[in-house]
């Protein structure tokens, strides 16, 4: 599964920015890739994964503008359909799992 988070903050005082700042951080940090300038996307293994993420997202938000979530199945995100550019080679297409030790 993917899930796809779309994100539009205000950027009009400093206050704003920081809030930007700290949640694209936190994003980049929990292993979301950005697809565009606000909209990012997250490679989940299941449902339990997916609802965790969501969780931590929701404690992660910030205090003003809007974010939406947005829950796919693979098969659903490998019909993208570029109509303009090209498919961004960055976006992790494996449901290998990782294991630091």
């Amino acid at each position: 599964m993917r899930l796809l988070l779309f994100f539009d903050l205000p950027m009009e005082t400093s206050k704003n920015r920081k809030d930007y700042a700290v949640f694209h951080k936190f994003l980049i940090k929990n292993g979301f890739i950005m697809m565009q300038k606000s909209v990012y996307s997250k490679l989940v293994v299941n449902g339990v994964t997916s609802q965790a993420v969501k969780e931590r997202v929701e404690k992660n938000l910030p205090p003003e503008g809007i974010v939406e979530l947005l829950e796919v199945t693979e098969n659903q995100f490998s019909k993208i359909d570029y109509l303009v550019g090209e498919n961004q080679n960055f976006v992790e297409e494996s449901m290998d799992r990782i294991v630091e030790i």
